[in-house]
């Protein structure tokens, strides 16, 4: 247990506060905080080392990074939203090899704790990937990003389907070191996303990362076409959360030893503790940086604060604790009944008006 300061307020006013050992581990990685940033939002993290030490986060999530380089989507590519963003940046990088040459020897120099993304858009370029990858070492784990179109079955999001889902993962896992965990990026836009969780689980994903971008669209007025060159687009933000929650919710209790990575407009402490509570080991911070670049570091001491005012001494307990059935069969720290939760900003929907991704 450690001490620290709350921030917010009238600084004369301040007043100490413990926090939690915030430490976790995510599928045999131990890591320092259960705070990560989320795909795309942050490409390799040179940007918010600006800000902050990126080595203080639990981990880098790269931006999703393909065989080959590639431009993106037409502009316009974001749109604003309530409380969130819609965008269609078309997964524009540089391509896997300059991707490992710059980016992934950067993390390296840096000392950061990396989860690399990869995408395809066939079942073999996966694959290609993870062999890539494994030949240059250097990285945590992988995350599998499955909500891409499938060009050799009309253009079917893989991650839409059990049977597609299963055998990106099943290449990416036969392409890759054993001792590397597989994440697999699930999409909100299905019927049952259990189901497809327990496909890719079978197919020998080691946790999940819950949940992509909801398939969302916005018509300008003015012009009266869609807003996106695209035309359609991921919807983040704090509007998809409560979606987000249910995700990890179903997924947790019916796989409850499978490490999940929750993610889905978490812009506070309080936000993440709800996500570890439904059943995440980790969580994501992305749209959030666009508004506050320092947001993954402060919500990571947000979160230490939010755990022990209610009586826990590590971030770890709290995980899953939502699901629960009866309090009285878990003995709680006396300080619980005492504790009163740590202040949380609160804005209204309008901050969120500028939002781009």
């Amino acid at each position: 247990m450690s001490a620290a300061v709350v921030t917010g307020g009238d600084p004369d006013r301040r007043q100490p506060t413990e926090q939690a050992d915030t430490g976790v581990e995510l599928a045999g990685i131990g890591l320092p905080s259960p705070v990560l940033t989320a795909s795309g939002c942050a490409a390799a993290g040179r940007e918010l080392d600006a800000f902050f030490d990126i080595t203080e986060l639990g981990a880098i999530v790269t931006k999703s990074i393909m065989l080959k380089p590639r431009a993106g989507r037409a502009t316009p590519r974001m749109s604003e939203t309530p409380s969130g963003m819609l965008n269609s940046i078309g997964l524009q990088g540089p391509g896997i090899d300059a991707f490992i040459e710059n980016d992934l020897a950067w993390l390296n120099e840096r000392g950061a704790r990396t989860i690399v993304s990869i995408a395809g858009e066939t079942v073999e370029e996966y694959g290609r990937l993870a062999a890539k990858l494994r030949s240059s070492g250097g990285f945590d784990a992988i995350e599998v990003n499955i909500s891409c179109p499938n060009v050799a079955d009309r253009g079917q999001v893989f991650a839409c389907r059990a049977e597609s889902a299963a055998q990106v993962v099943q290449t990416v896992r036969r392409s890759s070191d054993s001792r590397i965990p597989i994440f697999a990026k699930l999409s909100p836009d299905v019927t049952d996303i259990v189901e497809i969780a327990d496909a890719v689980i079978r197919a020998g994903a080691t946790g999940l990362s819950l949940i992509n971008t909801l398939l969302g669209l916005v018509i300008d007025t003015t012009t009266m076409r869609p807003t996106l060159a695209g035309t359609t687009g991921g919807l983040s933000g704090p509007a998809i959360r409560p979606v987000a929650l249910r995700c990890v919710w179903q997924v947790h209790q019916a796989f409850p030893t499978i490490p999940i990575i929750g993610m889905g407009g978490i812009r506070s402490g309080r936000d993440a503790l709800e996500f570890l509570l439904a059943g995440a080991t980790a969580v994501s911070v992305g749209t959030a940086v666009f508004h506050d670049p320092s947001a993954p570091r402060r919500i990571h001491t947000e979160l230490a604060r939010e755990v022990r005012a209610r009586g826990f001494d590590r971030v770890q307990d709290v995980i899953g604790f939502a699901h629960r059935a009866d309090d009285r069969d878990v003995p709680s720290p006396a300080s619980a009944q005492h504790a009163t939760p740590a202040p949380q900003e609160t804005s209204s929907l309008e901050d969120w008006d500028f939002i781009t991704e």
